[in-house]
Order: C-alpha cells, then structure tokens, then sequence
C-alpha cells in the first residue's frame, strides 16, 4: 500500500523517488487520525508551495486512485494528507499477501553471496559475555539475510594466531604442565594468561620471551607448533559446547593462522602497485592521506600482523566465494582497524571495496566494570545461558508443573531469553550485563514473546482449527475490521517491510521491535476480542484465521532472531 502511494505521489512532485516518499508515511498515534498520513513539509521547497496546499492536491491527486487503492476517504489536515482505508478490502489485501510463500517476503538476494564474518573467539581463552554479542548478531544477520534469498557463507574467523600465544607458551612452561592443562582444560589456559599478564608488570623480560616463542610459531618451529595445536583443540571443545546451545553453525573455521601463509604474496603486490613504504624496519601502506594511521603489514622481524592477515583474508574470499558483500560482525574499538583494512583494498584497485562493511557492537560491560581477559573481569557465555534455563525450568515448574517436556523447554525458554536480551537492544548501544535485565520474564523479553506464541498455539489445538491455504474464500473479512483487529491486521502486514529494513541497517533489534509489536497488539485482540466463546461462526473462523496468521510470523520472526519457540508454557 506504502509503495503503490509512494509511486503516485513520487510522479506527482517529480524529484522524490517512489521509496523516499513510502519512507516518509505514517501511521498516525491515533486510528481517528487515518491508517496513513503523509507529512508534505519535505516537499515545500521541491514545488514552492505551503505544505497545506501539497496536502490537498495529493489528496485531489489520489481520489482518482481512490478504489484501486482501497481508500475510503482522505483529509488534508494542516500539512499531512491523512487517508483512511478501506478496511474490508485493506484486510482481504494484506491476509492474502500473508498468505503467500514466506510471506511474500522479495527474494532480491537469489543469485547473490554474502561473506558473513562473526563471533570469532580467541583461542585458549573462554567463551566470555563480549563474544555471545558478536555470535548473536551475525547469527540473526545471517538468517535476515538468507531470508532475502541470499547465500549465505558463515564464517568464523578463529583469532588463532599473534603474539599472545607466545605469552601462553612462556607461561604454560613457568606455571603449569600437561596433567594440568589436560585436567583443567581451557580454565587453566585462561588462568595461566592472566598470571603471565600480572607478572610481566614486573617482570618485562617476560615480554622477550613471548615475542621469541611466537617468533618460532612463525618459523615452524616443532615445538611451538605443537603445542600451539593442542591448545587449539582444548579451545574448540568449549566453543563447540556454547555453539550447540545457541544452535548455531558455521561453514568455515578458517582462522588468521591460515592466511599467515598468504601473506607474502600480499607483500608482492602491495610492492607492485607501489602501495608499500619501509618505516622504521616495517612495511606498512601509508594512510596519512586520508586522517588514519597506516596501515601495517609486516613487522620488523618480518611477521605478519591483524592488518596483513584480514587484507590476506579478503582476497581469499573474493577468489572463493565472489561476495558481493562481505560482512565482519566485531566491537566498535574495531572501526579503525577496518577503515585501515578496507582503503587499503580500495587503494590496490579493487573496485567491490564497497562491498566490504564493518557491523559495528557496543561495549558489553558486568555491572558498569569493562570485561577483560587479561584482569580477570569476565562473565562466561555458558554460565549465562545453564542460568538462564536454570531459572527458567525453575519459573515453568511453579506455573505450570504438570507441562510433560519442561526440560526442553526450559532449554528453548532460557536460551531465548538471553537472545532477545541483547537483540532487542539496538546493536550500537553499550549492554551493561545484569542477571535481573536478561533473565526478566515480564515486559518486552523473549520469554513473553514464546507464552504470546504458546498461547496461540493453545487456541488453534482447543478449537482444532485447520487453516486450508488454498480456500480463503471462507473467511468473511467484515468481521476483522473492528479497531483492534484491523490495528492486528495492520501490525502483521509490516512483517516484510521489518525484514527488509533489519536487513539495510544490519539491525536485528527491528525484529526484536516488530515482534514485540505483534505480540502486544496479539495479547489486546486476545482479551478484547472472543474467539473461542464466540456464538458466531463466521466471526470466530474469521478471528481463528488471524490467530493462526499471528503464530506463524512470530514463530518466523523469532527464528530470524535464533529464538525458538515452545508450543506448550
């Protein structure tokens, strides 16, 4: 409906196109105001005219349009043209566009691949709070994406390499030994790190140690190779373990130890386009004209670094995948480090540099206090998530104790939870972690979404109602016009225009927003308007149709979160 007005209006001032005019269309706070309003003040200046008179000409302009459109009237009201639907039509219109494959959702991704960089763990350290944000957001950004109709390549680009693993050696060799490690696993890495951290304060020539024992992982060494391996896999144990519990997959483990090889070649063509420049026994690409420091590539003793390694990594995908996004899913503090990565492609040439965008996150703080390996200030991911179905299985067994499978749901309830959490949240803002904030089961949480779901579900079972898709010809859609259900109506039909707008901004909080929209304008339908004890047929079948309608998109929605939803609370 949005589109087909943007189009006529779009003709009508003759500088806007049709998208920029259906961007600008409300939906008025209050229904006695219209379904749509379209504010005319941005088009003051294209045509010379008082926003007042704008309104009443596209009012004029769309009267002609009125029944193609299922427009019931219009108002110029001030500088908005305000429109009232049609609503019986307005209802067949949006309950048959849901009603088609997937929702009639464009599929403008067919044919095309998107590289998708996230959660990325550094190995020998635990899987902490700061790493469940990266793996929740490009797991949500990844289904958005491949609901568009894209191919997906998800990849987790393991932080296997640097000069921390030298530390890790050094103190592996000073404090601990095989039977630790072996019994302790990857607690006894992180604590052996932190102690090397705390006495290198003291003890610089620790330092010296370090840079030489990952010296040697570069040159091959045996040794430094073996146990640099060993510590790998005692790392991809604990990895594995929260993926399982997020239920998330990745296609590609290829981490920064493997594009270390490819970095030479880099070197060369760096050399060839005469981007490489000597500094202080370091090549580096120099950046100043464009405000940033340059770019690293080797270091003086030859090795590469983060920048050589991601710029490697690149042009690896390019040559695998042919991209025509690449996506990386990493902290703010990472922005530089990416505007550094991305010129410096676009400086060798290559014109899909474009292509390439940093999905910036805010800082995930415990209780106002900055999360650090190094300090040992840390909250881990697994402990977040068996908290989060502790409590939940302890919540469904006091309100619902005779619930036959409470464990799988607990499992499914818990785990949402903490999903919706941090999704809800729009990505660029800080999270400061507390237990009472995630594991809330009241307000906008996932929690109240999957008993919204549940609840849905429970009145189709009682009503042993059966949606038959092929006959839509049974529901009489005058009966779904009253105020709260045509609000309902309304709310469901923007399902597509969220994940298209989710997918733009690579914001998955318009998801989370859009389901929390459906659900409180659900559970209002719910109280206000019978279904059940409905004595009418035709009313109660009508109203069933939109609850079944209800129940399929927030149980899609969800999924495009990573949020499951139980049948049963």
């Amino acid at each position: 409906m949005k589109k087909e007005i943007g189009q006529y209006v779009a003709e009508f001032i003759g500088e806007c196109s049709p998208e920029q005019v259906s961007d600008l269309i409300e939906i008025p706070p209050d229904s006695k105001m219209g379904d749509y309003a379209i504010p005319c003040f941005p088009f003051a200046k294209l045509l010379h005219k008082s926003p007042a008179v704008i309104a009443e000409e596209i009012k004029q302009l769309l009267s002609a349009k009125q029944e193609e459109l299922s427009i019931q009237k219009m108002e110029q009201v001030g500088g908005y043209c305000n429109i009232y639907l049609n609503r019986g039509v307005y209802v067949q219109n949006c309950l048959e566009q849901l009603q088609l494959e997937d929702f009639a959702i464009e599929k403008i991704g067919v044919g095309k691949t998107i590289c998708m960089d996230y959660s990325s763990p550094n190995i020998a350290k635990n899987f902490h709070v700061g790493h469940l944000r990266t793996t929740i957001i490009g797991n949500s950004i990844y289904k958005i994406y491949d609901k568009l109709g894209y191919q997906v390549v998800r990849i987790n680009h393991l932080g296997d390499w640097g000069t921390q693993f030298g530390k890790l050696i050094v103190a592996y060799k000073k404090w601990s030994s095989r039977e630790r490690v072996e019994e302790k696993g990857i607690d006894e890495l992180l604590a052996i790190y932190i102690k090397f951290n705390a006495e290198a304060e003291n003890h610089p020539e620790l330092i010296d140690e370090a840079r030489a024992w990952f010296v040697k992982m570069e040159q091959d060494d045996k040794e430094a190779l073996e146990i640099w391996n060993w510590f790998k896999e005692i790392s991809m144990v604990e990895f594995e373990r929260v993926y399982r519990m997020l239920d998330i997959s990745f296609d590609s483990y290829l981490g920064e130890s493997f594009y270390r090889s490819r970095v030479p070649a880099l070197v060369e063509k760096l050399k060839k386009k005469n981007l490489l420049t000597e500094s202080q026994g370091a090549n580096i690409v120099d950046l100043s004209a464009y405000d940033m420091p340059p770019c690293l590539i080797t270091k003086k003793d030859g090795g590469s670094i983060y920048h050589s390694r991601d710029i490697a990594a690149i042009l690896y995908r390019k040559e695998q995948y042919d991209f025509e996004k690449c996506l990386y899913v990493t902290g703010l503090e990472q922005s530089l480090h990416f505007k550094q990565v991305f010129k410096t492609i676009e400086l060798m040439g290559y014109k899909w540099y474009d292509g390439l965008v940093h999905i910036p996150y805010g800082l995930v703080s415990l209780d106002g206090a900055k999360l650090s390996t190094r300090n040992g200030n840390i909250i881990y991911a697994e402990d977040i998530l068996n908290e989060a179905v502790k409590r939940a299985a302890e919540l469904i067994h006091e309100k619902n104790p005779t619930l036959s499978n409470q464990e799988e749901v607990a499992q499914k309830v818990g785990v949402g939870a903490v999903i919706f959490h941090d999704l809800f949240h729009q990505r660029m803002k800080n999270v400061d972690f507390k237990w009472k904030d995630v594991l809330s089961f009241d307000g906008t949480t996932g929690p109240y979404v999957q008993y919204t779901y549940a609840r849905a579900k429970s009145i189709l079972r009682k009503s042993q109602f059966i949606t038959d898709r092929n006959d839509m010809g049974q529901v009489d859609y005058e009966t779904l016009t009253d105020g709260i259900t045509f609000g309902l109506i309304k709310t469901l039909s923007g399902y597509s225009d969220a994940v298209m707008r989710a997918a733009e901004q690579y914001e998955p909080s318009v998801i989370a927003r859009y389901i929390i929209s459906v659900a409180a304008a659900f559970n209002q339908f719910y109280q206000e308007c019978p279904i059940l004890r409905q004595e009418k047929e035709n009313v109660r079948n009508a109203r069933l149709f939109v609850v079944d309608m209800v129940q399929r998109i927030l149980k899609d929605a969800c999924g495009l979160l990573g949020v499951k939803c139980p049948e049963e609370m």
